[in-house]
């Protein structure tokens, strides 16, 4: 079974014929500037669509290319997306790995050579925006092993629409092995899968994850059968759609499912890794696979370790055994109800990204600089508009100034004690850090995982410690948050809805968002806690 998504159809069409299509299917839909005089300008999300508009005024046509309530960690451009982007005199992004890399590259391959593209996360520092790493707080039963590329490809002549190809070519062992990710919205894509083989002559496309430079992935994996395996990876990098991949290395790495880790042939020294967070990664300034094991990952004091796949045996443990779920997206995995050894990918949706947290606009300053680069472009663009933009300008930052105190007054009426978000997303550090917040943050496991009691009673026992009121979830992950939810409802507590990278048809702009935001948070840590009478029997059963 293969899955090909829109974006590596986008990937394969060359950009001239992709344009020239377009153009003909699209002639008589010109820019707004042909018609009343207005510039286009295009965004990646609503949020920075909505600064935008507010600066922007009536001088410009605004539109968002991620729609209302779509996740831009997935979403995939559409033709219609790619039209507008050719037709835009303006493009604003967020990017630090927020965006799926196909909508950057859509971007940065069909804009016009002198249109303004503007990553407005990597430009705000510049207008005094403050940014901090990003942090995964995870803790699961199991290793949670995902891909990386360290290293930009600068060397190599790379940049940020460069490819880099992460291919399984092959596995030895008992059984199959399959690597996947489960998205926001319970779609499947399928990365390796080893029950029908690897294609060398297709370049092992249909066995392959495709991110940008410098960057990590999560991912689920699967075992159907216990023994050794097995896996030969291949790296490569894509500088541009016009060269061919050029070949950085290849590697082994060894599995040790539902056995003795120990005793992998050949492995009796090797170091085990069992437990934290840890990468497959391919280094493109040394040119070689490493393993990057992260023991205390989201922590702040990091302790990693780089060592050679030879040295390394992944266990997957007999506490790694789960029944497939009934969902037919997951009959790849073979017959529900039947077992299979899986390494949960602990967040849900697909999650690529850097070291740096891409959610500047948690904090209201952040989104003020935003607003300042969006004024300073579009007076660069248009000239002519330049009063009005700078008066739109300061007028929004105006209502920002006052909306950054709001939030900080109302968070501020939660006892210190109380301030403390769980919650699934790791969307929220600037909030955090600005208001005064603290993050005990339950990622969630795999979505076709059942969670194990250790991981429930874990979850329970972070409630009742932190003696936590309610748990907080964004619209769009509320309903494959089981989890969560459940153990909420146990004990006895309020789920709670918090935004973090879109809106919703109730909550339409930036401002309201962060009112809302701010108000949830106040409203539900300050409500009283009702202790639910859940026994020890109740919770293992």
């Amino acid at each position: 079974m293969r899955y090909r998504s829109l974006s590596t159809a986008l990937a394969a069409a060359p950009a001239a014929v992709l344009l020239t299509a377009m153009l003909a299917g699209c002639a008589s839909a010109g820019p707004g500037r042909a018609d009343d005089g207005r510039i286009s300008v295009v965004t990646t999300t609503g949020i920075i669509a909505d600064l935008a508009r507010n600066v922007a005024g009536d001088r410009a046509e605004v539109r968002s290319l991620v729609p209302e309530g779509g996740d831009p960690h997935s979403y995939e451009p559409s033709l219609r997306d790619v039209r507008d982007i050719v037709y835009a005199d303006v493009a604003f992004s967020n990017y630090l790995m927020l965006e799926e890399q196909s909508l950057i590259k859509a971007l940065d391959t069909n804009l016009g050579e002198d249109v303004p593209n503007i990553a407005l996360a990597e430009e705000a520092v510049k207008y005094a925006a403050e940014i901090i790493p990003l942090v995964e707080d995870v803790s699961l039963d199991t290793i949670w092993l995902g891909l990386r590329v360290r290293g930009d490809g600068a060397a190599h002549g790379a940049d940020r629409a460069s490819d880099v190809i992460l291919s399984a070519t092959g596995v030895e062992g008992p059984g199959e092995l399959i690597a996947y990710l489960t998205g926001s919205f319970g779609e499947v894509d399928v990365y390796f899968d080893s029950s029908n083989g690897f294609d060398a002559a297709g370049g092992y496309r249909d066995d392959s994850v495709t991110v940008p430079p410098d960057t990590h992935t999560h991912l689920s994996w699967a075992f159907t059968e216990p023994g050794y395996y097995v896996l030969e990876l291949q790296g490569r990098l894509q500088v541009s759609q016009q060269e061919r991949p050029v070949d950085i290395a290849a590697n082994r790495i060894v599995f040790a499912v539902g056995v003795n880790p120990r005793e992998a042939p050949g492995m009796e020294d090797a170091t085990v890794l069992d437990s934290g967070h840890s990468d497959i990664a391919l280094n493109l300034e040394n040119g070689a696979f490493e393993v990057v094991a992260d023991h205390e990952h989201g922590t702040a004091e990091v302790h990693q370790e780089i060592l050679p796949p030879g040295e390394v045996v992944i266990e997957v443990p007999n506490k790694a055994l789960h029944p497939i779920p009934g969902d037919p997206a997951y009959r790849f995995l073979g017959r529900a109800g039947d077992d299979v050894y899986q390494l949960p990918q602990a967040v849900l949706g697909k999650h690529v990204h850097g070291e740096i947290d891409p959610h500047l606009w948690q904090n209201v300053r952040n989104a003020m600089s935003y607003v300042e680069i969006i004024r300073d472009v579009l007076i660069e663009e248009d000239p002519g508009g330049a009063a009005e933009y700078s008066q739109n300008a300061t007028a929004y930052l105006r209502e920002l100034e006052a909306l950054d105190a709001e939030v900080r007054d109302t968070i501020a009426q939660v006892p210190r004690a109380r301030r403390t978000l769980v919650t699934t997303h790791d969307a929220y550090g600037y909030l955090a850090r600005a208001y005064d917040l603290q993050i005990a943050g339950f990622v969630t496991p795999n979505p076709s995982v059942e969670p194990s009691l250790a991981e429930r009673k874990r979850l329970t026992e972070t409630i009742r410690n932190l003696d936590v009121p309610a748990v907080f979830l964004e619209p769009n992950l509320a309903s494959r948050s089981s989890t969560l939810t459940e153990v909420a409802k146990e004990q006895g507590i309020s789920v709670c809805t918090i935004y973090g990278d879109a809106f919703s048809p109730e909550v339409t702009n930036y401002i309201d968002m962060m009112r809302f935001n701010a108000q949830s948070v106040r409203d539900c840590l300050t409500a009283p806690v009702q202790t639910a009478h859940t026994t020890n029997d109740e919770e293992n059963r």
